[in-house]
């Protein structure tokens, strides 16, 4: 007697927070979809555009959680109604709620008992009654993405074969209409949190420094950082300020020999399309948690520096020195040691070729 096909689940994964958050998601999300008749992921609205690049996502749905990110909107009933509603129309099986481990899954793991999703699973070091059908625990001093991997995997998802566990975007665009022909390094001196990037003289100090080395530099930012990347760019840089969306800066750091970047998202977007990164890593949080992971890096950065562990939003060090205090010689060295290792390992792109998967640390 033929035994019948068990139905695979609908499954929802929740990572409420920002881009880079969302993207370091990703080796769990795909495990999930791996394992998922459909799958969905609920970011907010910072991290929305990042859920659509992930392989293995059917569907993005958003929230602005009153209890996430930097400017959090007040409690209203009527998004929560909303939400609710949008919930119980997804008719899903099972949740998997990602979040760091400094925060809390329960206020939304509520919400997803009350829209009739049957089982959740997340990291809680919070009793979590009845919210929780699997509390899981997460490894100390775990990175964020396996972090993540491992909690999909205590959920009964795995990785499909062939699948290494890095971190992957869809096929970003060829973007030489804005870089321009020939070799580059991306310099990103924006982040969300500037106790986490550059002063704007320190990074164009940096960009004068390259250019003076021979390296053609293009600077990336948002819509927002007009100013700041005109600033840094200078007479030694291409400004790609304001010009790319988060796909078309996928493009941009793809085709970087190395990306020069703070502890913000697009470092982490830098390694989802296998560029080598020099991370510019203030200790406000772990490296161990939140460095770019699944790609060579070189950290960069006073780790034992009075700000460390404060999660502090701006630097509470006059002269911010944990970054600023970074010489030129080793932002140099850096990045020529992260091009000499790629040409050693005969990265396919150095022969006008791209490839989703980066190399291993």
């Amino acid at each position: 007697m033929t035994r019948p096909r068990r139905r695979l689940p609908r499954t929802l994964v929740v990572r409420l927070d920002s881009a880079g958050d969302v993207l370091l998601a990703g080796p769990a999300v795909r495990a999930v979809a791996a394992g998922s008749a459909h799958t969905a992921l609920l970011c907010g609205p910072q991290g929305a555009a990042a859920g659509r690049l992930l392989p293995g996502v059917d569907q993005v749905l958003t929230y602005d959680a009153p209890w996430v990110g930097l400017e959090p909107p007040p409690v209203t009933r009527d998004a929560t109604r909303q939400l609710m509603r949008t919930l119980t129309a997804g008719r899903f099986d099972r949740a998997l709620v990602l979040v760091s481990y400094h925060q809390s899954p329960l206020p939304v793991a509520l919400l997803l008992k009350l829209a009739g999703i049957g089982w959740t699973a997340a990291d809680s070091e919070d009793y979590p009654g009845a919210l929780l059908d699997l509390r899981h625990r997460r490894l100390p001093r775990r990175h964020e993405a396996l972090a993540a991997l491992d909690l999909a995997v205590a959920a009964g998802f795995a990785l499909p074969p062939g699948d290494d566990g890095r971190l992957r975007v869809t096929p970003p665009p060829d973007t030489t209409h804005l870089t321009g022909p020939g070799p580059y390094v991306a310099v990103h001196p924006g982040a969300a949190v500037p106790a986490r990037a550059w002063s704007a003289r320190r990074a164009a100090r940096a960009v004068a420094a390259l250019s003076a080395e021979g390296y053609r530099v293009v600077v990336t930012g948002g819509r927002a950082e007009r100013e700041l990347t005109a600033r840094v760019a200078g007479r030694h840089g291409l400004n790609l300020g304001g010009a790319t969306d988060l796909r078309q800066l996928a493009g941009v750091l793809a085709g970087a020999r190395v990306a020069v970047a703070g502890n913000t998202g697009p470092a982490h977007l830098a390694a989802a399309v296998g560029t080598p990164v020099v991370s510019l890593f203030a200790p406000v949080v772990p490296a161990e948690r939140w460095a770019p992971y699944g790609v060579p890096h070189v950290l960069l950065g006073d780790q034992l520096a009075p700000c460390a562990g404060t999660r502090a939003r701006h630097c509470p060090v006059p002269g911010h020195p944990c970054l600023d205090g970074i010489g030129d010689a080793e932002v140099l060295a850096a990045v020529a040691a992260l091009e000499e290792g790629r040409a050693g390992r005969g990265d396919p792109r150095d022969q006008g070729e791209q490839t989703e998967r980066g190399a291993a640390v």
